[in-house]
């Protein structure tokens, strides 16, 4: 709202502060056929979208910022599970892509190397190094058993629980921690 001579004018323009949550019937989502992430968000056709997560670890299919290829938010999709399923599948590829996050199976070994700490895994994906140089700094604890580890050039790993992980990869854990 302006004050133009005492009197009040309301503009079109949207707070950027409020939160737009989108309504699961009111939305869709597509792939182009070059592959483009697509949709209808309130009967307006958008060619290209980008979604985000807002909570990336914590809730990894709630909470999902859609944006236009801006980079403005036109709203938030609470939860995907409500959504048409070709939607909650092009949004799971989509969010994939984004949050690219190998899993590791097992920890091979964990050194300290002068100033760094150099971490041998195994992933769904294959074997990967992962240098930090600092622990505290470079790892993450969204939930009580799972660790985001992340890498001085931003290389990420999920140990979603490790608990789960043999003998041998939870000792070489617990020493270095």
């Amino acid at each position: 709202m302006s004050v133009i001579n005492g009197i009040i004018d309301e503009l079109d323009v949207k707070d950027p502060y409020e939160i737009h949550i989108l309504e699961p019937s009111m939305v869709s989502f597509s792939r182009s056929q070059g592959g483009v992430f697509q949709g209808v968000i309130e009967g307006k056709t958008f060619e290209e979208l980008i979604l985000y997560r807002i909570f990336p670890f914590q809730y990894t299919t709630q909470y999902i910022s859609v944006r236009n290829s801006k980079g403005e938010e036109l709203g938030v999709v609470l939860d995907i599970d409500q959504l048409d399923e070709e939607s909650r599948t092009e949004i799971d590829n989509e969010l994939k892509f984004r949050y690219f996050l190998p899993l590791v199976t097992r920890i091979d070994s964990i050194k300290q190397k002068a100033d760094l700490w150099i971490w041998e895994l195994q992933t769904n994906l294959g074997p990967t190094r992962i240098v930090m140089r600092n622990l505290h700094e470079h790892m993450q604890y969204p939930s009580a058993n799972r660790i985001i580890l992340t890498d001085i050039n931003g290389k990420r790993c999920e140990i979603r629980d490790w608990t789960s992980l043999d003998g041998h990869s939870r000792s070489q854990l617990k020493d270095a921690l």
